[in-house]
């Protein structure tokens, strides 16, 4: 990934976050079948050994889990906040003209080697893990206990398991840090004014970066 150095963010607690934010990676592995990518939901765990592991399960019928090499890394891309910005946000606009649109993001890419996890007890934990990750702040969260044990063991033979150590981490946090002040304050603002919750969370990161680079 591309890394001007006032964009990177080598935190692995705030990777980490974003990861536990936005779960739905992108898994790309290269195999038999050349490139194949597929948004998959993905459990984080922590390591003592390493920046972390990866946990998903894809459908036994999606050839990825066939395909992939597994002497060859596989890539994670987890997405998070992604906005447009205007340039008639910026002071610079108003005071010479001189300047362009761009787009604001925060990414993490992980990689590591794919290995298939093909077992019922470690299906059963991921996807116990996975569900209540998202259900439980929910007023009446659902868990996988709350479905007859026979569907959910015949749900399980329709998956394949996939574990991902991590040994590569990248963070890329592009939110106005490359601006003047007075344009990050533009963009902050015009972003509020936007209305939606990407523009907000957005506003809130350019924000944060701004605070953080007067320190």
């Amino acid at each position: 990934m591309y890394q001007p150095p006032h964009f990177r963010e080598d935190d692995l607690a705030v990777q980490h976050a974003l990861i536990r934010a936005h779960p739905l990676g992108l898994l790309v592995t290269l195999g038999s079948a050349g490139i194949e990518a597929n948004p998959i939901p993905f459990v984080l765990e922590a390591s003592a050994s390493g920046p972390g592991i990866l946990k998903a399960h894809l459908s036994r019928a999606n050839p990825q889990w066939r395909n992939a090499d597994p002497t060859q890394e596989a890539l994670v891309v987890f997405q998070g906040p992604e906005t447009y910005i205007t340039p008639s946000w910026y002071a610079a606009k108003r005071e010479h003209g001189k300047v362009v649109p761009t787009w604001n993001y925060a990414i993490v890419q992980a990689r590591g080697r794919l290995t298939i996890r093909d077992d019922p007890d470690w299906l059963l934990q991921q996807i116990g893990a996975m569900t209540d990750a998202q259900e439980t702040p929910r007023p009446e969260p659902w868990a996988v206990s709350d479905a007859p044990a026979p569907f959910v063991a015949a749900q399980l033979k329709g998956i394949v398991g996939i574990e991902i150590e991590i040994t590569r981490i990248e963070g890329k946090w592009k939110v106005s840090q490359n601006r003047a002040e007075a344009d990050r304050l533009g963009v902050s603002a015009g972003l509020r004014l936007s209305g939606d919750d990407a523009s907000h969370r957005m506003a809130d990161l350019v924000d944060a970066r701004g605070a953080s680079s007067r320190e």
